[in-house]
């Protein structure tokens, strides 16, 4: 038993590291894979009207392509009025809370030079500068501080570094969506191939086609409640007189992709940008309260009754997923974190083996 127990830390903690250092190479793996989840239906559908799989996975890809780049360019403005004003958000934002941190800062030092007398260690009162010659001129002899160098080219080459990366992913992704979607159920049929029996042989179409049908539903699911929050955090943040309405619903839609991690983001952005706006305490509270109030209906409402019973897991296992997933990944890792997790308890409970591993996982 603590031979067992041993080696599936050994090994938990060797694909741990291999997810972490190998991840520009699985993160487009794994994108694909959930986007092919979602895609696959309509190239299903054209290959029933005759249309050959690469051809509809070219429409279906070409067709994201558009729609995406469609939306980017229906968004640049308000986005390009956002970057404008985000600097001096940030300056009024920091300006009030530096006013707020100053009673905060003085109770600080008053207490720590309390301590300081209560354990006698008190500094003697700072003394004039010194004006003896010898001073001065080991003043003078002193060189002066060599210039700091240029954080330019640093700054530059983080960004565009940073952006490459990010073309070069999503690059990948798609050229890996529209082969998989391409390649029809190949990918299927080799995995059901290569069980020995009868019975594994079904055992394996049942687990992948519960896999493809439970992503695609969480996918779809997701995206259809969070453009459902969006649009009603847009209308009342434009009631609540906030800047870019538009951009916070926008927002919403993509960061409740995250879950928990989204909110707390969110919330921070909101507090943040009504500080730098409003003066009085209520308006402040009113963005962050108001979508706190939103969310959790959502939450607690609205996401038990769409996802049904089959997407129901345990939300501390959801969290905790979240945050490894962020860690080894970044955002792409917490953007599919619960579509593993989804997967990984489906497999488990078509497992005798790993039954316990799907009752953890479950609510």
């Amino acid at each position: 038993m603590v031979r067992t127990t041993s080696a599936v830390i050994v090994a938990v903690v060797a694909a741990g590291f291999g997810l972490y250092f190998g991840r520009e190479i699985f993160q487009p793996i794994a994108i694909a894979l959930l986007l092919m989840a979602v895609f696959r239906p309509p190239v299903r559908a054209m290959e029933r009207v005759r249309v050959p799989a690469p051809i509809g996975a070219a429409i279906v890809v070409l067709a994201l392509l558009a729609a995406l780049t469609g939306l980017a360019f229906a968004l640049s403005p308000a986005v390009h009025r956002w970057l404008e004003h985000a600097p001096d958000t940030l300056t009024a934002a920091e300006t009030k809370l530096a006013k707020l941190r100053k009673p905060v800062q003085q109770v600080t030092e008053v207490a720590n030079k309390i301590g300081q007398a209560a354990q006698g260690t008190m500094s003697p009162p700072a003394t004039g500068p010194s004006t003896s010659p010898s001073s001065s001129a080991s003043a003078a002899a002193v060189p002066a501080p060599a210039p700091a160098p240029p954080v330019a080219p640093g700054m530059l080459a983080t960004v565009f570094g940073t952006t490459t990366a990010f073309f070069s992913g999503a690059t990948e992704v798609v050229l890996l969506l529209f082969l998989l979607l391409a390649t029809g159920d190949l990918f299927t049929r080799k995995v059901i191939r290569i069980m020995p029996g009868r019975d594994d042989k079904a055992n394996a179409r049942a687990v992948i086609d519960d896999v493809e049908k439970a992503v695609k539903r969480y996918l779809l699911v997701t995206l259809a409640i969070n453009i459902g929050q969006g649009t009603i955090i847009w209308l009342v943040m434009a009631l609540l007189k906030m800047p870019h309405p538009l951009l916070w619903g926008l927002a919403t839609v993509v960061l409740e992709f995250i879950p928990y991690l989204g909110a707390v983001v969110m919330m921070i952005a909101l507090t943040v940008t009504a500080i730098a706006t409003f003066d009085s305490v209520g308006r402040i509270l009113a963005p962050p309260a108001a979508y706190l109030l939103v969310t959790t209906i959502q939450n607690n409402i609205v996401s038990p009754l769409a996802y049904g019973d089959r997407l129901k897991l345990n939300p501390v296992v959801v969290l905790v997923g979240v945050i490894v997933w962020w860690f080894l990944w970044g955002i792409p890792g917490a953007f599919v974190a619960v579509p593993i997790i989804a997967v990984i308890k489906i497999v488990a409970d078509r497992s005798e083996t790993l039954k316990p591993v799907g009752e953890l996982l479950g609510e």
